[in-house]
């Protein structure tokens, strides 16, 4: 009998600027949690969630790596194997968003080409404090054929919809058989191609 107890499992990689809140997205829809006084992530942390989708079991591993510079050459190890990614600036930091090219460079030297890239603008809580508009950030987007997302793991605020509108989008992959099912994988994260096809609305 098996043991496996999901539907799908898929791997989703978070990065982006250190201190953009990439641990909070995670630990919020992961916990239900906004951890006061969240440290700076060492290398790569790692969550499991498992959601119910048209009633199908989605396990979700989700990689939250580190923005230091320092730790780059760690966090490009996990970006190979990833089924999705969520690219991640601070609303309120211009520098965190000045600096996504640099990250879109690494998506396309490390990662499978065709991986999905959501673009995710974190800290709308701090609305007052706004240093990139959302304008600015969706011609970003759309320039660079990525959904785009603006969230509050504060206030819980898009958290929920991000992920679970990226894993409507991985189940489509997979029933258009570009994905090969990991559920078949022996090891968590096997790397998996995927096509870039329409599906949820990440609006």
């Amino acid at each position: 009998m098996s043991m496996i107890d999901y539907d799908f499992l898929f791997k989703i990689v978070l990065i982006g600027n250190a201190g953009v809140g990439k641990t909070c997205l995670v630990r919020r829809f992961t916990q239900g949690l906004f951890p006061p006084g969240q440290g700076a992530t060492i290398g790569v942390d790692f969550m499991i969630k498992t959601v119910e989708i048209n009633g199908e079991k989605v396990k979700l591993q989700i990689w939250d790596t580190a923005g230091q510079e320092r730790f780059r050459s760690i966090t490009q190890s996990y970006y190979r194997s990833a089924n999705a990614l969520i690219l991640t600036y601070d609303i309120t930091c211009e520098e965190s968003f000045r600096c996504l090219p640099e990250w879109l460079r690494e998506i396309e030297q490390y990662a499978s080409n065709k991986v999905i890239t959501v673009l995710v603008g974190n800290k709308i809580d701090l609305a007052d404090k706004r240093e990139v508009s959302q304008q600015r950030a969706a011609e970003f987007s759309e320039a660079q054929d990525m959904y785009y997302l603006e969230t509050s793991a504060k206030e819980s605020d898009n958290v929920e919809k991000l992920f679970l509108d990226l894993a409507c989008r991985l189940i489509s992959e997979a029933r258009q058989n570009t994905l090969v099912n990991n559920v078949s994988s022996p090891l968590p994260g096997e790397g998996k191609s995927i096509s870039y096809l329409t599906c949820c609305n990440f609006n």
